[in-house]
């Protein structure tokens, strides 16, 4: 089957201004965390086979408040039957279970990816101290582990029954001897990737220490790094896309302009507030950015299928990051699902951490002008408990229904003749019937 990606990847490069955009879900943090990885219980597939036990007299529910493996699984395994992302990025390991072993990937849209390093600023384990440390690069999976399972794979067909794209990433901390070492492990595994036919995509993270350069500036010092590092880098070794922390719209328009070939995406980052992951992804893609992988933002979130349904209609055009809010808190209402914040709380833009471990302070962030969201005129947006009901004054206070945008001899919505209020009252009910 002809994998998204693929689709996707040919059109941007044959159509700069196309609006495709690739969306992937980071399910790779056990590379990093641990038992945290699989994040918090409160969502759970409604498949799952072997739910986590617990001793209550060891335990409390709260303390022991995290998904097993298998509950984990069970999530990715709904991810891939939406087919609503285009690459699900997952570890060595899990990549084995379910690409490899339950061949889950074959006849999907969906192309597996795995971490193929993890530098020490990931290993963002309880009571460790690891990435207060520079980066330094380490590989725990090779290559041939990724691609099929083992040491050695066969070679002779060029198809491999695991992952064959994966995520190598590089941190540079404006130190001479540091930067050289992990440019040295980069140029080690790119030769590797060359001469095993693997893709792979590079992650660019913000310094994990002080680093002399102030906050403002990070965005020339990665995008100057990127390009540095690259220049002698011909077609064969580089990467198929990038990902990186998203600066603003200068540095994200800066490197998108240097290199029309280079095809760019952001990083999630930490969880923040639902109006943060959609406005992210809402302004990376405005000025020039065409991937976008999310981890913990996904993760995290309180109905995972239904936030990755808005982040693929943010990226269509279909609906703005603040009417997503408002629909994706429709969907938690009606599906009885308690949401980790107030609306008014969850349309607040916040401080957002790009780094593995939220908890070092010392690593950098991007602040993100809070205060009342307004809308694209600029208006004050007031919350509304409930937001499936269209805005247009006709139908202000009911549930939408087919009489609130134009219909077709057959009964069939007539998109030529909606105006944009009818095009959101009509998404919202989609999105209603969707997720119930």
């Amino acid at each position: 089957m002809m994998k998204s990606l693929d689709q996707k990847l040919a059109e941007i490069k044959a159509n700069p201004s196309s609006r495709a955009f690739i969306i992937a879900d980071a399910k790779d943090a056990d590379m990093a965390f641990g038992v945290r990885a699989t994040g918090g219980r409160h969502y759970l597939s409604n498949r799952g086979e072997r739910p986590a036990r617990f001793s209550p007299e060891i335990w409390s529910r709260d303390e022991f408040g995290y998904r097993n493996l298998p509950e984990f699984l069970d999530i990715i395994r709904e991810v891939i039957r939406q087919e609503k992302v285009d690459i699900v990025l997952m570890s060595a390991y899990v990549s084995e279970l379910l690409a490899i072993k339950e061949g889950l990937f074959k006849n999907s849209p969906i192309t597996p990816a795995a971490r193929a390093n993890d530098a020490t600023d990931v290993w963002a384990i309880r009571h460790g101290c690891y990435t207060a440390e520079p980066a330094q690069p380490f590989r725990s999976a090779s290559i041939d582990h990724i691609q099929c399972g083992q040491n050695e794979c066969d070679r002779s067909t060029g198809e491999f029954p695991g992952a064959n794209l994966g995520l190598y990433s590089v941190t540079f901390v404006n130190e001479l001897e540091q930067d050289k070492a992990t440019l040295n492990a980069f140029k080690a595994f790119r030769e590797e990737a060359e001469a095993k036919q693997f893709r792979y995509f590079l992650e660019v993270f913000n310094p994990n220490v002080s680093t002399g350069i102030a906050p403002e500036k990070l965005g020339e010092f990665i995008n100057d790094q990127i390009l540095r590092s690259l220049a002698g880098v011909t077609e064969a070794g580089r990467p198929a896309f990038l990902k990186i922390p998203y600066h603003g719209p200068r540095a994200m328009e800066e490197l998108v302009q240097y290199d029309p070939n280079m095809i760019v995406g952001v990083l999630g980052g930490s969880a923040g507030t639902t109006y943060d992951a959609f406005r992210l992804i809402h302004d990376a893609q405005k000025y020039g950015a065409r991937v976008a992988l999310y981890g913990r933002k996904i993760n995290q979130a309180e109905h995972q299928l239904a936030f990755i349904e808005m982040l693929r209609l943010i990226t269509e055009g279909v609906i703005e990051p603040m009417e997503a809010v408002h629909a994706y808190h429709g969907v938690l209402q009606a599906k009885g699902i308690k949401a980790h914040r107030s609306l008014d709380r969850d349309l607040q833009l916040t401080e957002q951490a790009m780094s593995y471990d939220e908890t070092n302070k010392s690593k950098s962030t991007v602040v993100v002008t809070g205060g009342v969201p307004k809308s694209e005129k600029g208006a004050e947006v007031k919350g509304s408990p409930d937001v499936l009901q269209p805005r247009s004054p006709a139908t202000a206070g009911s549930r939408p229904t087919e009489s609130d945008w134009p219909v077709k001899s057959d009964g069939k919505p007539d998109f030529t003749a909606m105006d944009s209020a009818q095009r959101r009252a009509y998404d919202r009910a989609r999105l209603k019937r969707m997720f119930g």
